[in-house]
């Protein structure tokens, strides 16, 4: 407000310049005439003008209010039939906060908003034999759902470490290539760590499976700074088997970072089965949702589900009631009233840390 109006203060000053530069100057007799009281005069009318700027900036000041951050929340609405509901207004939808209803400052339908995404694959054991079905369905997904200069995507390959193959691009061909240079590597001793590429959360184990830590890792170090909508896409079993962080954890910087995850839990029949439980939990409590594909001929089907999903979203936003800025978890809830459909599922995250300090 500070910057508009001494703006506005610095034009009329330098209107009153100019005005006064190219202006018709008096005559030298005439100046001797008036030399006491036109310089009077014209010291007056002066500070007159400049007078009413002070009174105008407290105005000014006063009619703006300075409020607390907004919270905006992504959201997508399936009836029991799994059809997506593309009509709804703003008067249809309420937001609560730790129970309490919201004023809703922003609400709209968003198709086409920026997509930052993480694919994390899962590179153990437990996926040796379906990682070749796993890259390729997720290249073809990346080639449909990427517009290229808009959405960007980085590829990290997991197992007891979280390894960046590509960084966030526009480029769907590295993608792809990200995605065709991952491959499974027996596990080597314990004494031999590798690698050219450093990991972003060294130090888990070589040749074990850190789910929980490759989500907070990509969420906190690549995902958290970034604007827009931000995903992971998680492609595993769900077995975490050394995670140095637990589940719980993992959902809480995710939240943090404004992450929502979409799981795929696909993996060897042989081992240990999927996780479902803790894929449900994890992508749930952030907003996504967990999908198992019977086998990889599913995967297809699984990538386009996932599609209409980021597809098929709304955006709302609203201004806290509570301003406290105490870090503390603030749990969500979206209702959808004013329409006469039951049984509605409505994914959203489930809550948000307020600011701290």
């Amino acid at each position: 407000m500070k910057i508009k109006t001494c703006a506005w203060g610095l034009a009329i000053a330098a209107l009153m310049a100019a005005s006064y530069a190219f202006a018709p100057q008096p005559r030298a007799d005439a100046q001797q005439n008036k030399q006491q009281g036109g310089g009077q005069d014209q010291k007056k009318s002066q500070q007159q003008k400049q007078q009413p700027q002070k009174p105008q900036q407290k105005e000014d000041e006063a009619t703006i209010k300075l409020g607390t951050k907004l919270v905006n929340v992504l959201f997508s609405v399936q009836d029991k039939q799994n059809r997506y509901l593309n009509d709804l207004k703003q008067e249809d939808v309420q937001i609560l906060e730790n129970g309490q209803p919201q004023d809703i400052f922003t609400f709209k339908r968003e198709l086409d908003l920026p997509l930052t995404m993480a694919i994390l694959v899962d590179v153990s054991g437990s996926e040796r034999f379906t990682l070749p079905q796993l890259k390729d369905a997720g290249g073809r997904f990346v080639e449909s759902i990427v517009h290229t200069g808009k959405d960007t995507v980085a590829v990290l390959k997991f197992e007891g470490e979280a390894t960046v193959m590509q960084e966030l691009t526009s480029n769907p061909k590295r993608v792809r290539k990200a995605l065709d240079e991952i491959a499974f590597v027996a596990p080597p001793p314990v004494s031999i760590y590798g690698g050219a590429t450093p990991p972003i959360n060294g130090g888990s184990r070589q040749g074990t499976t850190a789910i929980w830590d490759a989500v907070i890792a990509t969420s906190t170090d690549m995902l958290a700074k970034e604007p827009g909508r931000k995903t992971i896409i998680l492609l595993t079993d769900g077995v975490d088997t050394s995670s140095r962080m637990k589940l719980d954890e993992a959902i809480n910087e995710a939240l943090r970072s404004e992450v929502v995850i979409y799981s795929i839990g696909i993996g060897d029949p042989g081992m240990d089965g999927i996780n479902e439980g803790a894929l449900k939990k994890l992508s749930e409590s952030t907003g996504g949702r967990p999908i198992f594909p019977k086998n990889s001929r599913d995967l297809d089907k699984a990538f386009a589900q996932l599609e209409q999903d980021l597809r098929q979203q709304y955006l709302l936003a609203y201004e806290p009631k509570n301003e406290a800025t105490d870090g503390g978890f603030r749990k969500l809830e979206i209702r959808v009233v004013n329409k006469n459909v039951k049984d509605l599922k409505i994914r959203h995250r489930k809550g948000y840390y307020a600011p701290q300090g």
